[in-house]
C-alpha cells in the first residue's frame, strides 16, 4: 500500500512517500522536509512532487493520503489539510487525519509515559500526554508552559519543539523528536489504512481562534 504523508502543523513542511505492508512496519521510500514556519504554502506541493519523484512514483500510484491534523497555528495547519483534501478528491483516494502529537510520540519511542509539546507561539505550547505504549491519555490542549508545569501529568520525559524551548520550565528530560516524520504519521493511521476503514472527518485541531477577525463596522472615510 503506497501512502503519501504530509504535515504542516509545526515549522517543518513535511511530505513523504511510505510503503505500508501488513505485518511490517511502514517503510520510507522518500521524503522532503524543510523547517520554515513561513513557507508552508510555497513549499508543500513542491515537496510532495519531489518526494514522489525520488520514490519513482506518481500521484496516480497512491492508495491513500495521511495528513497531520494539528494542533497547530491556523495558517500553516490549513495548508496541509487543504492540500491533502484536494489530492484526495482529485485522485479519489481516502485521506486520514492524524493528530500531529500522536506521530511525534511514535517517533520518540521511549517505552515510558511521555509528554509531547509543540510550539504554539504566543509563549504557549500545544501538548498531549501518552502512556508507555504510546497511547494518548490526555490532550491535546494549549497552555502556557508554566501553567502546564503546575499540572504536569505523570510522565518520564518530553518530546517536540515546545518541550525543547521550554525545557527549563517543564523540568523534563527531552527526547530527540522535534517534528513528525512521514513514517510515524503513517504508523499512527496504519490500522485504519490496512483495514480500509472510512476516514474520520478532516477536521483541523486549532484549539484557539485565529488572530485575524472580521471588522465590526465600516470605517468612516469622510468628515461629518
Amino acid at each position: 500500500m503506497l501512502v503519501l504523508a504530509v504535515d504542516t502543523a509545526t515549522p517543518a513542511v513535511t511530505a513523504g512517500v511510505v510503503d505500508l505492508t501488513p505485518g511490517s512496519p511502514p517503510r520510507l521510500l522518500a521524503e522532503r522536509v524543510t523547517v520554515n514556519a513561513k513557507a508552508h504554502g510555497e513549499l508543500l506541493t513542491p515537496h510532495v512532487q519531489e518526494a514522489l519523484a525520488r520514490a519513482g512514483k506518481r500521484l496516480a500510484d497512491l492508495d491513500a493520503v495521511v495528513c497531520g491534523s494539528g494542533p497547530g497555528p491556523f495558517t500553516g495547519l490549513r495548508v496541509g489539510l487543504v492540500t491533502a483534501a484536494a489530492l484526495g478528491q482529485a485522485l479519489n483516494r481516502p485521506v486520514y487525519p492524524v493528530p500531529t502529537p500522536d506521530a511525534i510520540a511514535l517517533d520518540a519511542r521511549t517505552g515510558k509515559p511521555l509528554l509531547v509539546a509543540t510550539d504554539a507561539r504566543r509563549r504557549e505550547v500545544y501538548w498531549a500526554a501518552y502512556d508507555a505504549a504510546g497511547r494518548r491519555t490526555d490532550g491535546p490542549h494549549v497552555d502556557r508552559p508554566a501553567d502546564l508545569a503546575a499540572k504536569l501529568p505523570a510522565v518520564a520525559s518530553a518530546a517536540g519543539e515546545g518541550a525543547e524551548i521550554y525545557a527549563e520550565v517543564l523540568g523534563l528530560p527531552v527526547v530527540e523528536a522535534r517534528y513528525p516524520s512521514p513514517v510515524s504519521l503513517v504508523a499512527a493511521a496504519a490500522e485504519e489504512l490496512l483495514a480500509g476503514a472510512r476516514p474520520a472527518a478532516l477536521t483541523p485541531l486549532y484549539l484557539r481562534r485565529p488572530d485575524a477577525v472580521e471588522p465590526v463596522g465600516r470605517k468612516r472615510v469622510t468628515k461629518g
